[in-house]
């Protein structure tokens, strides 16, 4: 009877090590992922399905938009590198914009294109020059009759808004566009970026423009057109070199000119 006893117990434990290798070798299957596995499950999106990540790839919200896919333009992560930029970085390509004589802009933006200076610096014309305007309107009238009454003028936001916005856009648009047409590269957040850093002297100048005085307003304006147009026209003519576009350069020296004609004679007459 031992002996029977003996063989069923052995043949128990010889039946039952099979059963705990296979749970090991389960366990084991389960340990900790090595480095080249892949993170499940696969990015959404259908058609556009990216398929598998792996575990060194960013994660699929910070992922940038293709510039040939429509879908990244309605993506504000498509948008989000153009607002990468600091107090410093801004500040050194501001006084760049007062330092028009370099004509070293883009090679400082090669790097890190920003639309951040483009629609700062916009707004900020538009609210200066709607209310300094009214404010230099004020001035120049009680200068002349001392019984004028304060009276704020609307239609000045509306015009800033019209005129600065919309230069800000579409002549760096137009620009890519032409420079495209004919034959050479171009980069139009470069252009945005230019044009935007270039409106940056006429917020200052809007300020000095408060003076009551006819002929230190026309001074203070032209100075501020020309450093302005330098900017535009010099870092300009440095991108397109070695291509025949020099309409072009001088074409956006007497637009930014006329600019700053427009903002003294419609803000401050």
């Amino acid at each position: 009877m031992d002996d029977s006893y003996n063989n069923i117990s052995s043949s128990h434990l010889l039946g039952s090590v099979p059963a705990v290798v296979a749970e090991e070798n389960k366990n084991t299957n389960y340990e900790v992922p090595e480095a080249n596995m892949q993170t499940f499950p696969p990015n959404n999106g259908g058609a556009s399905r990216q398929g598998y990540q792996t575990l060194g790839s960013p994660p699929e919200s910070f992922e940038q938009q293709p510039a040939n896919n429509w879908r990244g333009v309605f993506s504000v992560a498509s948008y989000q590198q153009y607002f990468n930029v600091d107090t410093d970085i801004v500040m050194n390509r501001l006084m760049s914009s007062l330092y028009p004589f370099t004509g070293d802009f883009f090679s400082k933006i090669e790097a890190n294109p920003d639309l951040y200076g483009l629609i700062w610096i916009s707004t900020t014309l538009v609210f200066v020059l709607a209310s300094l305007g009214n404010c230099a309107t004020y001035l120049m009238e009680k200068h002349t009759s001392s019984s004028t009454s304060w009276s704020f003028d609307v239609s000045y936001v509306n015009m800033a808004a019209s005129v600065t916005y919309g230069y800000a856009i579409l002549v760096p648009l137009a620009y890519y566009f032409l420079i495209k047409y004919m034959g050479s590269n171009a980069s139009l957040v470069r252009f945005w970026c230019l044009w935007g850093y270039s409106l940056f002297v006429f917020i200052l100048s809007s300020f000095l423009l408060l003076i009551p005085v006819e002929f230190l307003r026309w001074i203070i304006i032209l100075l501020a057109g020309t450093v302005s147009s330098c900017f535009v026209a010099l870092n300009l003519k440095s991108y397109i070199e070695g291509n025949d576009l020099t309409i072009l350069v001088v074409a956006s020296f007497f637009l930014q000119m006329a600019l700053a004609v427009f903002i003294k004679a419609w803000f401050f007459p």
